[in-house]
């Protein structure tokens, strides 16, 4: 029963996302560490499309599986992870290095911004936890 004040969609869902969140500002901050290393490829983290289909299937019905053929329903979306990928497309330097800067800068005020919702969220979640706790005080 106390565990699932700890596990259910909201509480995942946040969990997952400052998680995720947590990743992508080490990635940029990588980028940021290495853009004058030559032969550098820049990082970024995909998650957010992983998630809204994650979230679209769990509101969905799930089918009914009567064979061990049958493939299962949606996916749980604490399943979700967030994937770091190198971007090999581009190259804005002889040097081959692809970080620019600028972009760099708005995606990490970008991601800050989306911590910060997201541990607001949390906040409230545990400050209503404990006035449940406290009897309503």
């Amino acid at each position: 029963m106390i565990g699932d004040l700890f596990s259910n969609d909201a509480f995942t869902a946040l969990r997952t996302g400052i998680s995720a969140s947590s990743l992508r500002q080490q990635v940029i901050a990588g980028n940021i560490a290495n853009i004058n290393t030559p032969g550098y490829k820049k990082q970024a983290v995909s998650f957010e499309d992983e998630f809204k289909l994650a979230v679209r299937n769990k509101m969905t019905p799930t089918l009914t599986t009567t064979d061990p053929e049958h493939m299962p329903g949606g996916r749980d979306v604490s399943s979700v992870q967030a994937k770091v990928t190198t971007i090999n497309s581009s190259s804005m330097r002889e040097d081959g290095n692809n970080v620019d800067i600028d972009e760099e800068m708005s995606n990490l005020a970008e991601n800050g911004l989306r911590y910060n919702a997201m541990a607001q969220l949390m906040g409230s979640h545990f400050s209503t936890l404990r006035t449940v706790i406290n009897g309503g005080r």
